[in-house]
């Protein structure tokens, strides 16, 4: 006997964690390919806008990414995989 089956929100917690997953890989992949083709004139622009040296916002770039991810994975895909193998245990 399954509890999580027992409860009536078990698909609707699944389906939310596998979309939020999905939309945060999704958003990390978009960042780091307009990061790769476009750092020139995102840096310049960020740099202008909030008085950083072009070299410090590239690091923050990808200091962004990195916590990004790991956020990703903690709050999203972590529990959709936990509650993937619940449900089919």
């Amino acid at each position: 006997m399954n509890l999580l089956n027992l409860l009536p929100i078990e698909e609707n917690l699944r389906n939310f964690f596998g979309y939020a997953a999905a939309l945060s890989i999704g958003y990390i992949v978009l960042a780091t390919i307009m990061l790769i083709f476009l750092k020139g004139p995102l840096s310049r622009l960020h740099g202008w806008l909030f008085g950083v040296e072009t070299s410090e916002v590239v690091n923050e770039y990808f200091r962004f990414i990195a916590n990004f991810k790991i956020a990703a994975l903690i709050l999203f895909v972590i529990p959709y995989i936990a509650i993937v193998l619940i449900a089919e245990s």
